[in-house]
């Protein structure tokens, strides 16, 4: 692949699995946008099991800077909610049509998936060109995400860039 592969998301191209489908049922969960970014940075940023020593990168510092990117209408995240309870999400930063996935959480199976699937589905009706999913894993490639070359990556980002802002308080406007 080179040097410095980048892992996007393009809207258009989102494979969604048959069994996750299943969960996209609204009776399952529902997602909001932007209803609670701090909490879920918090989540984003509690121990993680799989790691070895548990930690996290986000710190209290960056936890902060999202929160005045939040407040600015350029930070956003994404809840899922089952009976009330807020169970995965994610956030990010979006800049003209592309958006910079930071992070996600899960509570329960297939929550953030959920979160995702919503998000990158109001993405595309919005006319964003990518979803930055840097690095690749497992996750992210079953949703169609591809590794491209670092090139391809600011040729795909330059474009992005020059299309309107979607700043402020986000709100889903497809069903």
């Amino acid at each position: 692949m080179g040097c410095h592969p980048r892992t996007v998301l393009f809207p258009d191209k989102l494979h969604i699995s048959r069994s996750l489908r299943r969960s996209l049922r609204p009776s399952l969960f529902s997602v909001t946008l932007d209803r609670c970014f701090r909490e879920v940075m918090q989540h984003c940023a509690g121990p993680r099991p799989q790691y070895p020593d548990g930690g996290t990168w986000i710190t209290a510092e960056m936890l902060e800077s999202y929160q005045r990117l939040h407040e600015q209408g350029y930070a956003h995240s994404v809840e899922t909610w089952q009976d009330g309870q807020l169970v995965g999400g994610l956030y990010g930063v979006a800049l003209g049509g592309a958006f910079f996935a930071e992070s996600m959480f899960t509570r329960v199976p297939d929550a953030s998936k959920v979160g995702l699937v919503s998000l990158v589905r109001q993405l595309q009706a919005w006319g964003f060109r990518l979803m930055d999913c840097q690095q690749s894993s497992p996750h992210v490639m079953r949703f169609g995400a591809e590794e491209i070359p670092r090139r391809d990556f600011l040729d795909h980002l330059a474009t992005a860039l020059t299309l309107p802002e979607q700043r402020g308080h986000w709100q889903f406007d497809i069903p």
